[in-house]
């Protein structure tokens, strides 16, 4: 029976089992039954609308741990886990038999060979070129005339506008914009402008929901089920096709506009492309026990440059749009970050906030802690997908084998009683501040929001300098009300968007 086969008969139970039980499944328990042949999948297909809070329910129910068994056929079994020890021992203690192997490379291929998708020494290149770069002074000083000219041209001109109009609009289209424009400038020299006024539609930018919305499904279904609808272009495949095309649509031109400028010797002493050509150069000279074959240069920057921007874009958009959601629902966490920001920027009385530097921004301990809480409940990058390479045993007692994936649930380690505390589904900005006024430090296996272990993310502080210049400038220069009336809801995908965006409306404050 070949893999066509296999998908057919995999939808057609499906189909089935979903219609005959839909309304039969007992609510005593969160935990999915197991079927004959089709295993705990229809289960799975009834929540996947809710898939991060279907496996909160199940891994609060057991214990941080979860085996799922999937149908006869479809080498689909799991074990799902939130379990801190487990996650250590995975992304950590254990870390070289974990790496992302031929199966994430195959369900992540649109990222090519860039810094998400590869192992051993070329990921050992990628990381320390980027390392060297966010350490270098000059990346620092670029980074925040960088975000300070988005802000000022198209964050601020857009809020103004819909502020004098009292139009009602997505503010998590604006964060996805400006984060978009924001990163393409940072590494490509390019602004695309998508943050106008007249909100253009820029394919590329709007590509990287498409690309998030197929990738979780690819982690969960079967293979072939969805190798069938990527050859037949249909469903979320479909969608992730055209992302593609759209993403070497825009960066390919950038990076050849680069290469001229870099031909003509019309580049500063400092420049991330000069420095991911070195990169690519020293590997392809180089003698590696590996099968990896990067490509031309060009093929090679535009996997770099478009996992940079995917981390760029969708994590910080994210993030920022939870935590203003957050804040519209607790208004005396608003008032204090608002007070911080007068005191430690030393604003008089009725001046606008325009601008503070990187070292201003780390004085915004308060709203560092809010942000932190927002990262806490609604982590962007909710879900890991681990196998190992060897048999292991796991600390919870699990044997793992190199068949079998491994789902870490991040949202859910943001509502474990166990971890935080009886509150832990309150938003509170002081569990991240210690007595002394200090942020406080949890360990990446407990608040693992950018990963852990050899893979934590190296844009961490990138991410937490424009979270506080753009959340300082809205919260001190604008009153933001969010839409009472509105449905919010995190997306069934990788990266949690809210599923119908959060609508607002501003006013200008009267400082």
């Amino acid at each position: 029976m070949d893999a066509l086969e296999y998908s057919l008969i995999t939808l057609l139970i499906l189909c089935f089992t979903y219609c005959y039980f839909k309304n039969k499944w007992a609510k005593s328990s969160s935990v999915p039954t197991n079927w004959p042949l089709v295993g705990m999948l229809p289960g799975f297909v009834y929540n996947a609308h809710r898939i991060h809070a279907f496996f909160t329910d199940i891994l609060l129910e057991t214990n941080s741990n979860f085996e799922f068994r999937g149908p006869v056929f479809a080498n689909m079994d799991m074990l799902f886990t939130s379990d801190p020890a487990n996650i250590h021992h995975i992304l950590s203690r254990n870390f070289s038999n974990y790496p992302k192997g031929p199966e994430f490379q195959e369900i992540f291929e649109i990222l090519g060979n860039g810094i998400f998708n590869v192992d051993s020494e070329l990921w050992e290149i990628h990381r320390r070129t980027t390392m060297s770069l966010m350490n270098h002074a000059k990346f620092q000083f670029l980074l925040q005339r960088n975000v300070w000219d988005v802000i000022e041209n198209g964050l601020r001109p857009i809020l103004d506008a819909f502020a004098e109009q009292g139009i009602l609009f997505d503010l998590q289209d604006i964060f996805q914009r400006f984060t978009f424009d924001a990163i393409s400038k940072l590494l490509l020299d390019h602004d695309p402008k998508s943050l106008s006024v007249n909100l253009p539609h820029v394919p590329c930018e709007k590509a990287f929901n498409d690309m998030v919305d197929a990738l979780l499904y690819r982690h969960v279904l079967p293979e072939s089920y969805w190798k069938l609808q990527k050859w037949l272009r249909i469903g979320k495949e479909k969608n992730l096709i055209r992302a593609w095309e759209a993403f070497d649509q825009f960066i390919y031109p950038a990076i050849s506009h680069k290469q001229e400028k870099l031909m003509n010797n019309n580049i500063n002493d400092f420049d991330l492309f000069t420095d991911y050509v070195e990169a690519y150069n020293q590997w392809t000279s180089g003698d590696h026990n590996t099968t990896t074959n990067l490509g031309s240069v060009q093929k090679f920057l535009r996997d770099t440059f478009l996992n940079l921007m995917f981390a760029g874009r969708d994590t910080t958009s994210t993030t920022l749009t939870w935590f203003f959601w957050l804040l519209s629902k607790n208004p005396l966490v608003e008032i204090k970050i608002r007070e911080e920001i007068q005191q430690q920027l030393q604003l008089k009385e009725g001046e606008n906030l325009k601008f503070f530097n990187i070292e201003d921004s780390r004085k915004l301990v308060y709203l560092h802690g809010a942000l932190c809480e927002a990262l806490r409940l609604f982590p962007p990058v909710s879900i890991e997908h681990k196998s190992p390479v060897e048999i292991d045993v796991l600390p919870s007692g699990h044997c793992v084998s190199p068949n079998m994936k491994i789902l870490i649930s991040f949202y859910t380690m943001g509502r474990m009683e166990t971890l935080w505390g009886k509150d832990c589904l309150e938003f509170k900005p002081e569990r991240w501040i210690t007595d002394r006024g200090g942020i406080k430090h949890e360990p990446s296996y407990k608040f693992p929001a950018f990963l852990a272990g050899p893979r934590t993310c190296l844009g961490k502080e990138m991410a937490f300098i424009q979270m506080k210049m753009v959340a300082a400038t809205i919260i001190y220069n604008y009153r933001m009300q969010a839409v009472e009336a509105q449905t919010i809801s995190p997306t069934a995908t990788v990266v949690i968007r809210m599923t119908n965006g959060l609508k607002v409306k501003l006013g200008k404050r009267v400082l």
